[in-house]
């Protein structure tokens, strides 16, 4: 499967996993090799999207190429990502409705379940309020995040990100996954941190002995 048709795919899965709702959210994904990238058109609708649509974007520019449909108004934020880390192969931004919930409230997600510390190493960090003029959001991104591949943005939404389209997703998947429980656990009283090293534990094991 080349990467239009991954980018195609996980961006028809943020409506089927619950992150997004009508046209909000968008998947980019980089072929560094080449230095283009695909990222959802504007305000269409997931499930009239096929790999074609999918709008193909000179990195070096930040361009589309010509005749194409027109790109995510987030493109630019993407772009500056890709260009200022080179482990970012890929990023989904969603408005999902837990993660976002933390994300009005200006909260961050506090590291208080394994599955964190799993996946993003420590709490979930929320950056203030960031307009969307220019490389604001992008600047934002890189100065607030933890070490894990995701962000809150203060009355906005999420922003996740990985080395391939595939983790990006995950990591967009995760964060309100865990956003929902911990939001629960707050209902039954104050959710109790986890030991900073403890949380290195769950991280090494996840990053280096988990899985195949």
């Amino acid at each position: 499967m080349n990467l239009r048709e991954r980018v195609c795919n996980a961006n028809k899965m943020l409506p089927k996993a619950g992150l997004v709702t009508m046209h909000s959210g968008n998947v980019s994904g980089l072929d560094r090799e080449t230095g283009k990238l695909y990222i959802k058109p504007s305000g269409m609708d997931y499930d009239a999207m096929i790999p074609a649509d999918m709008v193909e974007v000179d990195l070096e520019t930040g361009e589309a190429t010509a005749n194409q449909r027109k790109p995510s108004v987030d493109l630019s934020h993407h772009v500056y990502l890709f260009k200022n880390d080179p482990t970012v192969n890929a990023v989904v931004h969603t408005h999902s409705n837990y993660a976002t919930a933390f994300a009005a409230a200006h909260r961050s997600i506090p590291c208080v379940l394994t599955a964190i510390s799993d996946e993003f190493g420590g709490e979930i960090p929320c950056a203030p309020y960031i307009d969307n003029e220019g490389d604001h959001i992008g600047e934002a991104i890189l100065k607030y995040r933890g070490r894990g591949p995701a962000i809150l943005l203060g009355n906005h939404g999420v922003f996740a990100w990985g080395e391939t389209v595939e983790k990006a997703l995950k990591a967009a998947i995760m964060i309100e996954d865990v956003a929902k429980t911990v939001h629960l656990s707050y209902q039954l009283g104050q959710p109790v941190p986890i030991d900073p090293a403890e949380v290195e534990k769950w991280w090494d094991r996840y990053h280096n002995r988990y899985g195949q």
